[in-house]
C-alpha cells in the first residue's frame, strides 16, 4: 500500500537553506488531511506488524531541535503503546556505565508483533559522547568497528532496522533555540547540553560524516530527512517509513456487543461517599 504525499501539498517558500535547494512550506489544512491519511495507513502497519509478527525498530537521530520528538508524536499518536513503543533512554547509570555499550538498548529491542522507536540510540556513542568528551578515543574508535557488525546481526535475526538522520540547517537551529528560550512551554527542551552542543557546530558535523561513512551499510542505511520544515518533514518521514514495509489491511474482526448485565440485587452506594474532582470548567 503507498501512502506518498501529494506534490501539490508543498509549496516553496523563502529560507535560509541553499538556494539549490529551497525550504519547503505545507499549508496548515493540507499538512492536517495528509498527516489524517499518514495515520491511518500507520493504524493499517501496526495491525500488519502485529499480524505477521513483525520486529521493526526504527532510530531518529540528528542535530538538537531537529524535530525528531515532533515525528515520533505524530506517528505514535494513534497507535496502541503496546505495539508502537517510544525509547528515549537518560544518562547511564554508574552501573550501565561499565555495561557493553549496547547492552541497554538490547533490552529495549522489540519482540514480535512490536514496533520500537528509538528517540536516540546507541549512536550516542558515535556523536554525544565523542563530541562532549564523555567517552575515550579507545571507546569511540571500538564503536565505529562493532556498530556495523551488530546491526548486521540484528537484520539477521529478522529485526526490521531503520535509520532515520533529521538534518536541520544552522540558521534554522537558531531560530528554533531562540524560540525555545522565549516560549515557557518549550524552555524545558533546551538542556545545558544542546547550548554547549550549539557552540560545538563543526564537531558535531565532522562527528557525523564520520558515522555515515562507517554505519551507513547496505543492510541498515541511513536515511536523510530535511527537516527545516518541520510539518513538511514529519509528512515526508512517516511517508518514507510507510513505504519500506510492505502491508495489507487485517480485517476486523466482527463485534457483537452483548446485553448489559441486569442489576438484580445491586444496590450502588450512595454518591455522597465519593470524592469527586471539583468542577470548574
Amino acid at each position: 500500500m503507498g501512502a506518498d504525499v501529494g506534490l501539490d501539498v508543498l509549496e516553496t517558500a523563502g529560507s535560509d537553506a541553499p538556494a539549490a535547494e529551497p525550504r519547503k512550506r505545507v499549508k496548515a489544512k493540507d499538512y492536517e488531511r495528509e498527516l489524517a491519511r499518514l495515520q491511518e495507513e500507520l493504524v493499517r502497519l501496526q495491525r500488519w506488524i502485529r499480524h505477521e509478527g513483525l520486529k521493526v525498530v526504527v532510530i531518529f537521530e540528528g542535530r538538537d531541535a531537529a524535530g525528531k520528538g515532533g515525528v515520533i508524536k505524530r506517528i505514535t499518536e494513534r497507535l496502541n503503546p503496546r505495539v508502537a513503543r517510544v525509547v528515549a533512554l537518560g544518562t547511564p547509570s554508574d552501573r550501565e556505565k561499565t555495561q557493553w555499550w549496547f547492552q541497554r538498548y538490547v533490552e529495549e529491542l522489540p519482540a514480535a508483533g512490536e514496533m520500537v522507536l528509538f528517540d536516540r540510540s546507541w549512536y550516542n556513542r558515535g556523536l554525544v559522547e565523542p563530541v562532549m568528551g564523555f567517552c575515550t578515543e579507545e571507546e569511540y574508535h571500538e564503536f565505529l568497528r562493532s556498530c556495523p557488525e551488530f546491526e548486521r546481526m540484528l537484520v539477521r535475526s529478522g529485526i526490521i532496522l531503520i535509520k532515520y538522520w533529521f538534518s536541520v540547517s544552522d540558521a534554522e537551529q537558531e531560530r528554533r533555540f531562540q524560540s525555545r528560550i522565549a516560549d515557557p512551554l518549550k524552555r524545558w527542551k533546551l538542556s545545558p547540553m544542546d547550548v554547549q552542543g550549539r557552540a560545538r557546530w563543526v564537531d558535531f558535523s565532522k562527528a557525523k560524516d564520520t558515522l555515515f561513512a562507517h554505519t551507513d551499510i547496505k543492510q541498515a542505511p541511513w536515511y536523510v530527512v530535511n527537516a527545516d520544515s518541520k510539518k513538511a518533514a514529519r509528512l515526508n518521514c512517516i511517508s518514507h517509513l510507510l513505504s519500506l514495509i510492505p502491508y495489507e489491511d487485517v480485517p476486523w474482526e466482527e463485534v457483537e456487543v452483548p446485553e448489559r448485565q441486569q442489576r438484580v440485587g445491586y444496590v450502588r452506594p450512595p454518591m455522597s461517599d465519593q470524592t469527586f474532582v471539583p468542577e470548574i470548567y
